[in-house]
């Protein structure tokens, strides 16, 4: 006797549903957060002092210096660690591979609070310092990605690729970042992320951002304006990575 299996979901629709899913969620969430936020501030009286931070003008003023603080860094960081990560991938120098590692776990290691007031009181406060303080921060990950990332590529895949009468240069070019590329891509997603989350305490040196709103919620004891300058960090966070996964998931290889 024949039996006949029932139709099965075809395995391309559900994988399309499941990306899908986590193309939405992100974006979704931050919409919910944005929604109660303003439902319950809608729903309290502002004082005069919760009025001048909750407005329009200052609030597109924090968030654009926070993001110019955080991006900016960003982009330093994969300016520097990447190239640094590739010349420490193709030394033979057991030495300055230790020493390039060490000094990026110490930027790590050390509070990121730290990091900034100490780089304030040997230094000068503001905008400067606090992105100086940041890439300090940030640069481990990025370096670590790029090392892991090089270091996985399989010898194999170099040998056939010199064999084929490519450079070294080409081979790094043409083959090792392309295949290193999505490890070093979850790297500078981590650092980004960093960047938005540590950029909140470069209040303390006079640099602006969305710490201003947290800190002087906790000073003059507003609670709207600690909530709101909190949702917006998180906020940004949350679509900071949604954006920089959605960029790794493009620049992915075919076949990765």
């Amino acid at each position: 006797m024949t039996t006949i299996a029932a139709p099965a979901v075809p395995a391309r629709a559900a994988r399309s549903r499941g990306a899908l899913a986590r193309l939405l969620a992100a974006p979704a969430v931050v919409l919910v957060l944005g929604c109660v936020t303003a439902g319950w501030l809608a729903t309290i009286e502002l004082d005069s002092i919760e009025r001048r931070t909750l407005n329009a003008d200052y609030i597109v003023d924090r968030v654009r210096e926070h993001l110019v603080l955080s991006l900016a860094a960003a982009a330093l960081v994969a300016l520097l660690a990447i190239p640094a990560g590739i010349a420490i991938h193709r030394t033979r120098s057991r030495v300055l591979r230790a020493v390039v590692l060490a000094l990026a776990n110490v930027g790590q290691a050390t509070p990121a609070v730290g990091v900034v007031i100490l780089l304030a009181i040997a230094w000068q406060t503001g905008f400067t310092t606090a992105l100086v303080a940041l890439v300090v921060y940030s640069f481990l990950p990025v370096l670590r990605n790029t090392l892991t990332g090089l270091a996985e590529v399989d010898p194999a895949t170099r040998e056939a690729a010199l064999g084929m009468g490519m450079t070294p240069s080409q081979v790094l070019r043409k083959v090792e970042l392309p295949l290193a590329s999505p490890v070093i891509l979850a790297g500078l997603r981590t650092s980004l992320v960093f960047a938005v989350g540590v950029a909140t305490i470069a209040t303390f040196i006079n640099a602006g951002g969305l710490g201003d709103m947290i800190v002087n919620g906790l000073k003059l004891q507003r609670f709207p304006v600690l909530l709101v300058g909190a949702a917006l960090v998180a906020g940004i966070a949350i679509l900071i990575d949604w954006l920089a996964g959605l960029v790794e998931e493009l620049a992915r290889p075919r076949g990765l």
